[in-house]
């Protein structure tokens, strides 16, 4: 589960529109807007450094902050949305809503696997394959898992892990209604090629020679 709440600080934009916008990029800031909760939309601005290494770290979009604005009230906020440049792929605005603890949030859930040293497929030379890298999950504001974790030490060659087989945090369901597949175990390349062969040969060897009944007419 998610460990304490980072603090998010960031500071009161004066002024709107693109002039003002423009104005926060020349001053080494990232523009961006505070919306939802009880309270009006609240423009903001953060050192841009600051975005960019927190952006880099990743899960900044499944992460809950606690935003620190001076002259306002703390607030339990979400990234809804980073604009970025289209060449250089740098954040231009960024959107946050306000959450209550108990406000159900739809989040992308990184997944985390564990036991891939005791699993006797890959143990075998299998290949692991990570069919959903991440999970959308309905969870709780004040409860956001940091990653969803899937143990796949007792997978064989073939076998597959569902959204059944997790447990998943407290409060939280996945957004899809049915028993998916997260990650699976499958033969190495070299293996299904040799069986693919093997399945030829037999199916070769089963077809019936016409050989003899020629030779009987």
């Amino acid at each position: 589960m998610a460990g304490e709440i980072p603090d998010l600080e960031a500071q009161v934009r004066t002024g709107t529109g693109k002039g003002a916008a423009r104005q926060a990029r020349r001053d080494g800031m990232v523009p961006g807007i505070v919306f939802g909760g009880d309270n009006d939309p609240l423009p903001i601005n953060i050192p841009f450094n600051k975005l960019l290494t927190m952006l880099r770290k990743g899960r900044f979009k499944s992460t809950l902050f606690n935003m620190k604005v001076e002259g306002h009230d703390d607030v339990r906020v979400i990234c809804r949305d980073v604009q970025r440049h289209v060449v250089k792929d740098l954040p231009t605005h960024v959107d946050f809503m306000r959450l209550k603890r108990t406000t159900k949030v739809n989040l992308f859930i990184n997944v985390e696997v564990h036991g891939e040293e005791e699993s006797p497929g890959l143990k075998m030379g299998g290949v692991l394959t990570l069919v959903r890298p991440e999970v959308e999950l309905v969870v709780t504001a004040a409860d956001i898992p940091e990653s969803l974790v899937i143990d796949v030490s007792a997978l064989e060659i073939g076998d597959n892990l569902t959204i059944s087989d997790v447990k998943l945090p407290e409060g939280a369901k996945p957004t899809i209604d049915r028993d998916f597949v997260i990650a699976q175990v499958s033969a190495p390349s070299g293996l299904a090629s040799q069986s693919d062969d093997d399945e030829e040969e037999v199916a070769a060897d089963e077809v019936p020679s016409t050989e003899q009944s020629d030779g009987e007419e």
